[in-house]
């Protein structure tokens, strides 16, 4: 018997859950909070530059062509993509800089003049992590990781222990590599994942894989695009939309959702999703007795970074790659100024993407559209800090690093963090990835995407399996769906 299923937000696992559970010819209404789909794939435009406001790294994009497959779709019904090259650029002084090229073989020689034996140590290393992103993707990454019990099998454990998950990846970056630069090169990602290179595991060398072997990648129309394709799959299969629906209640009868309540309408409902953010979601649409964990669970989670993100609109073109890393401060104290001692960051590590780069259509002719950001501990307040001396700093580094003056010649100018974050995505400490990947934030360690207390509610998203990052929520959204398909059949 067809369903009618409520979806409380349209970030991209929102989305997924909504067109496979469609496709299978349920009713799927999603309600959103903002006046538009995507969650965090945003984009605005001032004085003709156009800005992508949320992600901005497409990694892994085997499985988004698998997502689209499972439609009977290709990646490039909805949009094109172009493969960076340098994937991005890393600048460790202003004497030195290092770009991370499509052409592997080029890569090992630059990478053997930094260290001799580094070309034979990075086959050997991505080798491994190509072996473990198999394993991940064929075995694990699907699983809904709602008990221990799902991976006690011999093929799943034989294959847990090359995973690698009880030993940090910065301990098993040095085994492969000495020199510092390549070892941050290795690392950076990790600060993407949510966490410190020492409580990361090994297991998620598989981004470097995704990283040098399967490459950046930037899509036509910038990655506002991608949420503009899930949106048209989820219409082509009738998933209807409502916006600006900021959902206050969610009704529990018998330890069953029955209704989903917004400041403007109520909505009955056999089941109910929340792609919105789980903690949120627990805290303020539920009533305690319903929720899946305690105020307490929250706080001892380790969350991952905040972000300050400054949108610049530069009247001039500059000597930059699509991707940058300013690695030109201490690695180590910014990684403590996030996980150890939370505080703002006085010499921050930095990115940038200069978007233009790849896409004259997002700044005038001659002019670039600059996208800056800085990872900073979640939950910090902004009284004691200037968000404009950041950019001052920002500004100042890229001119010592590079040469380029841009001081004068910015024309658009926009920050974004902490209370941003909280406004628009209700994001826990205005977090902007979800929690940190460590050893018990893993799998079945994860907030479970199926409510305990209420037998029709579920969860998807960046805080529950697989984890953070787009790929994983098009995964996390055909995890929860098949949940459903399965408790329903």
């Amino acid at each position: 018997m067809n369903k009618t299923i409520t979806i409380i937000g349209s970030g991209l696992a929102g989305m997924s859950s909504a067109a496979y559970l469609a496709k299978q010819g349920h009713r799927v209404r999603i309600l959103e909070k903002n006046s538009t789909y995507g969650g965090r794939l945003q984009t605005f435009s001032e004085k003709g530059y156009t800005f992508d406001s949320g992600p901005s790294w497409y990694w892994m994009p085997d499985l988004f062509d698998s997502f689209f497959s499972d439609f009977d779709k290709k990646t490039s019904d909805y949009y094109s993509l172009k493969r960076l090259d340098p994937g991005y650029r890393i600048f460790f002084n202003k004497d030195e800089h290092f770009d991370v090229v499509e052409d592997y073989e080029k890569l090992k020689k630059e990478l053997n003049q930094i260290e001799s034996g580094a070309a034979e140590s990075l086959d050997k290393f991505l080798n491994d992590a190509k072996k473990k992103y198999e394993i991940a993707v064929d075995k694990f990454i699907y699983k809904p990781s709602l008990s221990p019990t799902e991976f006690i099998r011999f093929d799943l454990i034989r294959h847990l222990g090359r995973l690698s998950i009880f030993k940090p990846i910065s301990k098993h970056i040095r085994e492969y590599f000495k020199d510092d630069r390549i070892i941050k090169m290795l690392e950076f990602p990790s600060l993407l994942l949510g966490a410190k290179p020492s409580a990361t595991p090994a297991l998620y060398s598989i981004m470097n894989y995704a990283d040098i072997s399967l490459g950046t990648w930037y899509p036509s129309g910038g990655i506002r695009s991608i949420a503009t394709a899930l949106y048209d799959l989820a219409l082509e299969h009738g998933v209807e939309f409502e916006f600006n629906q900021n959902i206050e209640t969610i009704r529990i009868e018998n330890n069953k959702a029955t209704e989903v309540i917004s400041s403007k309408n109520k909505f009955s409902t056999d089941i109910v999703i929340a792609n919105a953010d789980y903690e949120h979601v627990d805290r303020v649409m539920l009533e305690e007795k319903y929720r899946n964990y305690s105020k307490n669970y929250w706080e001892k989670r380790t969350i991952s970074p905040s972000a300050l993100l400054f949108y610049l609109g530069i009247n001039k073109q500059i000597d930059l790659p699509h991707h940058c890393l300013f690695f030109d401060t201490s690695f180590k104290k910014h990684v403590e100024d996030i996980y150890d001692d939370p505080r703002w960051p006085g010499a921050p590590l930095f990115y940038t993407s200069c978007t233009s780069k790849s896409d004259p259509n997002v700044a005038p002719e001659g002019c670039e559209a600059l996208f800056v950001l800085i990872p900073v501990a979640p939950g910090l307040k902004e009284k004691t800090v200037s968000r404009e001396s950041y950019l001052d700093q920002v500004v100042a580094r890229i001119q010592d690093m590079t040469g380029e003056n841009i001081k004068e010649n910015i024309v658009v100018s926009k920050s974004y963090a902490h209370e941003e974050f909280i406004l628009d995505f209700n994001s826990y400490k205005g977090n902007a990835y979800g929690l940190a990947n460590t050893l018990f934030q893993t799998a079945f360690f994860k907030p479970k995407i199926r409510n305990r207390k209420v037998k029709n509610l579920y969860y998807t998203g960046q805080l529950t399996v697989p984890g953070p990052g787009m790929p994983p929520a098009l995964v996390s959204g055909k995890i929860v769906a098949e949940q459903i398909l399965k408790d329903y059949n």
